[in-house]
């Protein structure tokens, strides 16, 4: 579990958020609340209040829990490339990569059009991405807005495949 199963949880369903962190405290970080809480600055009572379903977390309080996870769960969250790309071309990516001996994770971020992979592009720098990997039509704009490497990605063969296809219709 990482922090963006902490979020999807959150996002997805209703009590998500605590299934998610008391998963990532338990299983992940073999840690208890009370440490947690010791390192957060968050209150014992406020994380009880909210693993107990007897309050919702506010924005604060998810980006200070945030905030900690990666910092306990130190800097191999924080290695990823970013690859902004359709969800046909990000569906086939490998999850991790090796980069002189550093095991750098490879993170999707499936988009559909240009605003979505600008929009993703940030969000990844965010999130604390090494790098973005994205299309030629966006990488212009991408390298102007962010302050990590962008890196083009030309899927030259996937042309030459399309255009085959194509042979059967012209």
């Amino acid at each position: 579990m990482t922090v963006s199963d902490l979020i999807n949880g959150m996002l997805r369903e209703e009590g998500g958020f605590q299934k998610a962190f008391r998963n990532i405290l338990e299983d992940e970080l073999k840690m208890s609340l009370n440490e947690f809480c010791q390192i957060s600055g968050i209150s014992q009572s406020t994380m009880y209040k909210i693993l107990e379903d007897k309050r919702e977390p506010n924005l604060r309080t998810v980006r200070q829990v945030i905030k900690s996870l990666k910092i306990v769960m130190g800097p191999e969250e924080s290695h990823f490339i970013a690859v902004v790309a359709n969800t046909m071309v990000v569906d086939n990516l490998p999850k991790t990569i090796d980069m002189d001996g550093l095991t750098v994770s490879v993170r999707e971020y499936p988009v559909s059009t240009v605003e979505d992979a600008i929009i993703a592009a940030v969000r990844a720098e965010r999130d604390g991405a090494l790098g973005v990997v994205c299309a030629p039509i966006v990488a212009p704009t991408v390298e102007k807005i962010l302050s990590i490497p962008v890196s083009r990605a030309i899927p030259s063969t996937s042309v030459l495949k399309a255009i085959d296809r194509l042979k059967d219709f012209i």
